[in-house]
């Protein structure tokens, strides 16, 4: 991971140099330079909350993919999973680089991930209204429980589930679609210099 590239631009900007020549940063260069680094904090900050994302995410693919041997909706969901947290990790690369590719795509990439968890959810609640399992049914009998109790209980749990997911997922895109506008203020009040001294040390 490269998380502390963004704090290296600040660390000896004299002993950087520009585009333009082999020289070392002259001070005010430095002076530039710190003051693009404070104003790009607010953007590199949704870097940490991209790779926290496409680790979680990821771990959660490689958990569900196993079942995949056995259920069709396993495959789907982890295959999902997958492509959502690989999105995630090249979002964050676009970020490092302030390309406003990533902000954008790290936006959609969370409401397809919204889409997929609620996709499930209601694929859940249709299938224990419709298809309810037998074995579940002779347990409630078994136990003297109210007819249909489990089939309750899990539309419950999916509902909730439901509503949880476009909290938390929409505001995860809604953070990643404000970082749009703030990547194109940096680049627009951020002298080029700069821009391509940052990236180059992104790409490390």
């Amino acid at each position: 991971m490269r998380q502390g590239a963004a704090e290296t631009w600040s660390l000896a900007p004299s002993m950087m140099t520009t585009t333009k020549s082999d020289g070392p940063l002259s001070p005010e260069q430095q002076e530039e330079l710190a003051l693009a680094n404070t104003r790009a904090q607010k953007i590199l900050a949704a870097t940490k909350v991209a790779t926290f994302n496409g680790w979680t995410i990821g771990a959660f693919a490689a958990i569900t993919l196993p079942f995949a041997l056995f259920s069709l909706t396993a495959l789907v969901i982890g295959v999902g999973m997958a492509i959502v947290a690989r999105n995630e990790f090249h979002g964050r690369g676009l970020l490092r680089r302030f390309d406003v590719q990533g902000p954008q795509l790290l936006g959609r990439n969370q409401v397809g991930f919204m889409t997929l968890i609620i996709g499930y959810c209601v694929w859940s609640i249709y299938s224990a209204l419709t298809h309810p399992i037998p074995q579940l049914e002779e347990l409630e009998a078994a136990m003297g429980a109210t007819a249909g109790l489990v089939t309750n209980l899990t539309v419950a749990v999916y509902s909730v589930v439901i509503v949880l997911t476009l909290v938390f997922q929409g505001l995860n895109a809604r953070y990643y679609f404000a970082r749009i506008k703030l990547v194109q203020g940096y680049l627009e009040e951020t002298p080029a210099w700069i821009i391509d001294l940052q990236r180059a040390t992104a790409a490390l």
